[in-house]
């Protein structure tokens, strides 16, 4: 049995990245939430990277890797959702064992972009330790906000219990009613 280690740091930058896009399509004190793309131009890639500290000082990105990078989070928001087997587009990122430098091996990406191999090895990593089943999409199908579970049965379902998690058990809630008379 795999026990849940609580390291955060990677699980956060994971959904960090998947959340670049926002499918949230729900009202909340009478005020829509409109939804959007984050990553629109490659300048915008470059934007969240650095904003992550994962851009390397001189690295100009192009419209191919805009497309790398949206293909890799729409193959991970797949694979979470479990909508399609999201296999065949993980192909593209291979991983091969590399020396750490300190006598050690460790798990490395080679995609000749550095930025793009931490996100995969991060992934991986999270993967390896069982800690994967930690990110999750908001249960409730007018949001899908990745989130990192942090509680202690790792059964959470919501992004947000106050938000998402409120909603859903009010609706329950009116229908329980409604079908009662």
């Amino acid at each position: 049995m795999i026990v849940y280690s609580g390291v955060v740091d990677g699980l956060d930058l994971i959904a960090e990245f998947l959340n670049t896009v926002d499918h949230r399509s729900f009202s909340r004190h009478g005020q829509n939430h409109a939804g959007g793309e984050r990553l629109a131009s490659p300048g915008d890639l470059a934007d969240w990277l650095a904003e992550y500290d994962l851009l390397v000082a001189g690295d100009e990105l192009d419209p191919e890797d805009l497309n790398t990078a949206i293909a890799l989070r729409t193959a991970l928001r797949q694979s979470l959702s479990g909508e399609v087997d999201a296999a065949p587009a993980f192909a593209a990122y291979p991983l091969q064992l590399a020396d750490d430098g300190s006598g050690g091996l460790r798990i490395a990406a080679r995609s000749g972009r550095p930025w793009l191999d931490t996100i995969v090895e991060t992934v991986v990593v999270t993967v390896g330790r069982g800690d994967w089943s930690r990110v999750k999409l908001c249960a409730a199908p007018d949001c899908r906000w990745a989130f990192h579970d942090t509680s202690r049965s790792g059964r959470g379902r919501w992004c947000d219990m106050n938000v998402c998690g409120n909603r859903h058990k009010t609706r329950v809630y009116r229908e329980r009613r409604q079908q009662a008379g």
